[in-house]
């Protein structure tokens, strides 16, 4: 997963909210009820491609500093 894929959730995630809200209006609940899941779904997946793209980013920085210690210790 990309972090472009967290953004894309991210969208959907205000969409679905949005939706929910303004079915509350409607005294729509169950819609309301539906879109405020898939707003849940849509953030928990942006978190996860986030925390992925974190990890790989601090793997990538130690595996430099790695890198310049083996230079620097050459």
């Amino acid at each position: 997963m990309s972090l472009e894929e967290a953004q894309r959730q991210l969208e959907a995630a205000i969409h679905d909210a949005r939706v929910s809200f303004d079915c509350i209006a409607l005294d729509d609940l169950e819609r309301s009820h539906t879109n405020a899941i898939t707003a849940r779904a849509a953030v928990d997946a942006a978190e996860y491609a986030i925390r992925v793209a974190l990890e790989e980013r601090r793997k990538a920085e130690e595996a430099e500093e790695s890198e310049e210690a083996k230079g620097a210790g050459g």
